[in-house]
């Protein structure tokens, strides 16, 4: 018989030992469960979710998918110059977008973008992680379809239910347009930051360029935007922007889209963003945009229809010339180191042969000043209003080859100088004009009457407010540059004044045409034979004296203006098919350390000159042949005397002399009439003629800055 051993009674520890023991195995077998389960689940789930996705319809029409219907302003060559949104939203099709620009946006934003159904899961999966880590949103995980299904259909919400959205809306984009369709309708709509929608919108904003003069460098640059357009902007982070910049070409290195060498080039390039004011981004003529509104509210679009109407409105603009007004003001200015917000120019272009406004630049910042110095502005123009006297002096007979004494002059107490008291004895008329001799032109005026004069430059389209003044002859009186200009378009077009207008055609959104603008007023005021001699006088101006700085190498004429102190400086000037005025000065009517018109003004009319006559066009003035070889054809004692006992101290008459610089003119009262000697019997009576003046016409008090003193050249 066997014997029964009973075991030894177990330690309390070991016993508790074990039971622990038990129980972790349990646990971890709870997990293991747990973990399968729930990997079951969230695999069902996503095998429900791609069944799902599999049988969703796609989307309707979705190729023919446009954003809200935004009215816009265009210019004359199809260019946009404003949407009435908070954006710039420029539409490309396919091939016109570069193919290394898709490659950059691919290798950055989604590089198995032509591998996946419109969604990545394992994507998606890993953002959920990096956020539940994080314990908030920290990371999106969106293929670009789904970038594009959000910016279509949904918020910019932070949320799952938004990321579910987005897949679902994702999938049916896929089963409705190609890949290729997805990517450019991506690139259309993407926010690039300040303000630009679309890859073409951020080109012109950024670089001032459209998408086919790109370099490789700046599409990189593009394309590392979406993630983070106010992050990345160069307009904000420079640095940033280049660093994030060559990330993206090592990413398309590392695809194969480019080679080392090509990268490396690229990642070398300086970053050239345009010079432009940030208000002229989103409009390209803000001061032209304001003053089509006035015109479209006569006739009879309220603001609200205008904004919301959908419309699209041609304008006569001429981009090319208006972007280079633009730049050409700021370089300009910035270039004689006129950089403070009371600097600024104005420039008003437009057609003598038709009428239509090409260039339209009120100030050189919109956004810090929408005072327009076009057409509000009263400001005197000095020696630019000369050419009203001369004209005058033609059709009373008076030859460009006729001799006037270039000496000191007197009328009563009035006694004007030329620059440094040179005086060069009798001169050719035309010689007088293309020096811009003070003494001549008062010489003029005493010869022909203030007040023909004056009815000259109503005549010719001057409204404001004219003293009965001797000093009119060196343009003390304001003068709007709208008009001046205006006015110089006579002597362009064989002495037929044209009314300049803006808007060319109005279409609705369907492409219905609400409004075509009708033939322009013309009005013969002066005869042909009269405008071609001015222009032949005025083109000696250009060609040999005042106005060297503004020679573009084209038939060009016209005349220089410096006010008092150097207060205001002007550059009237023309071609046969374009009128050009620019005023330069400060709105606290300050001086500006001896600017004159010859200077920065003449260079403003020059830089954009150029680029207007190459997008417009330019002949030579089809005008009768006008011999200016200062051969006097008369000897005209009014304008000449015997008594020569001034002698020249100019032996002859230098390209570019007098430069436009002004002289102090004397006068006993301001603006009162100058008492005339009986013995000179032309001179008009010294009492004051009020000369009409339309009711529009502002009076020196409403202008900005109050008009000076009576000046000089």
């Amino acid at each position: 018989m066997s014997k029964y051993v009973v075991p030894k009674r177990m330690k309390k520890y070991n016993t508790k030992v074990s039971n622990s023991s038990s129980d972790d195995g349990s646990m971890l077998d709870t997990i293991k469960r747990l973990f399968i389960v729930g990997a079951a689940c969230v695999l069902a789930g996503f095998v429900a979710l791609k069944l799902y996705l599999a049988i969703l319809p796609p989307i309707a029409n979705l190729s023919d998918f446009k954003p809200n219907m935004v009215t816009k302003f265009l210019s004359a060559d199809g260019e946009v110059i404003k949407t009435f949104n908070a954006c710039t939203f420029s539409k490309v099709e396919a091939n016109q977008i570069p193919k290394e620009l898709k490659e950059a946006i691919v290798a950055t934003e989604d590089k198995n973008f032509y591998n996946h159904p419109g969604y990545d899961l394992c994507g998606v999966a890993r953002s959920a992680v990096e956020n539940a880590i994080a314990g908030r949103v920290v990371q999106g995980g969106s293929t670009i379809t789904q970038q594009l299904s959000r910016m279509l259909f949904l918020s910019n919400e932070q949320s799952y239910s938004r990321k579910i959205k987005e897949i679902i809306i994702a999938a049916q984009i896929e089963k409705s347009i190609t890949k290729d369709q997805i990517l450019t309708m991506y690139l259309n709509n993407v926010y690039l930051g300040s303000g630009a929608y679309g890859v073409e919108g951020a080109a012109q904003i950024y670089f001032a360029k459209h998408l086919d003069q790109l370099t490789l460098a700046e599409m990189a640059l593009l394309a590392g935007l979406p993630q983070a357009p106010s992050v990345y902007s160069p307009f904000n982070n420079p640095e940033l922007a280049k660093k994030r910049r060559n990330q993206v070409l090592l990413r398309m290195y590392k695809m194969k889209y480019i080679d080392k060498e090509t990268m490396e080039k690229a990642q070398a390039e300086k970053i050239h963003l345009t010079s432009m004011p940030t208000s002229y981004l989103l409009n390209k003529a803000p001061y032209f945009c304001d003053m089509i509104m006035n015109e479209l509210e006569k006739l009879g679009f309220s603001e609200q229809e205008i904004s919301q109407g959908g419309y699209k409105i041609i304008t006569t603009l001429d981009y090319k010339t208006q972007i280079k007004a633009n730049e050409a003001i700021v370089n300009e200015l910035n270039a004689y180191g006129l950089r403070g917000d009371k600097n600024q120019a104005a420039v008003f272009a437009f057609s003598p042969v038709d009428g239509k406004i090409l260039a339209y630049a009120g100030g050189k910042d919109y956004a810090k000043s929408q005072y327009d110095r076009v057409t509000q502005a009263v400001r005197p123009p000095g020696s630019a209003f000369k050419p009203f006297i001369y004209t005058a002096a033609v059709e009373k007979g008076v030859s460009p080859n006729d001799l006037i004494d270039d000496k000191p002059f007197k009328a009563g107490t009035w006694t004007p100088h030329n620059y440094g008291n040179k005086y060069r004895g009798q001169i050719p008329v035309y010689k007088a004009l293309m020096i811009s001799s003070n003494v001549c032109a008062a010489r003029l005026i005493q010869y022909v009457g203030v007040r023909a004069v004056i009815q000259m430059a109503r005549i010719m389209g001057i409204t404001t407010p004219l003293e009965y003044d001797y000093t009119i002859a060196l343009g003390s009186n304001g003068v709007k540059l709208y008009e001046l200009t205006r006015a110089y378009g006579i002597f362009a077009n064989g002495g037929f004044k044209v009314e300049p207008y803006g808007i060319e055609r109005i279409e609705s959104s369907r492409g219905k045409v609400l409004y075509s603008a009708s033939r322009p007023r013309i009005t013969k005021v002066l005869s042909t034979d009269t405008a071609a001699i001015m222009t032949a006088m005025m083109k000696t101006v250009i060609e040999h004296g005042t106005g060297l700085a503004a020679r573009i190498g084209k038939p060009a004429a016209g005349k220089t203006g410096t006010t008092d102190d150097y207060k205001d400086a002007w550059f009237v000037g023309y071609t046969p098919t374009i009128v050009m005025g620019v005023w330069v000065g400060n709105d606290d009517n300050t001086r500006m350390g001896g600017l004159t018109g010859g200077t920065v003004p003449a260079l403003i009319w020059r830089d954009i000159m150029k680029v207007a006559v190459e997008s417009i066009g330019s002949d030579d003035f089809q005008y009768p042949e006008v011999v200016l070889d200062g051969a006097p054809k008369k000897n005209n004692p009014k304008l000449t005397s015997d008594n020569n006992n001034v002698q020249s101290n100019e032996s002859r008459i230098e390209d570019g002399e007098s430069a436009e610089v002004p002289m102090t003119v004397v006068t006993p009262v301001q603006h009162q009439p100058v008492e005339v000697p009986a013995v000179q019997p032309q001179v008009q009576t010294p009492s004051r003629v009020e000369t009409p003046v339309p009711s529009a016409a502002p009076s020196a008090s409403q202008t900005q800055a109050p008009v000076p003193s009576p000046v000089m050249n």
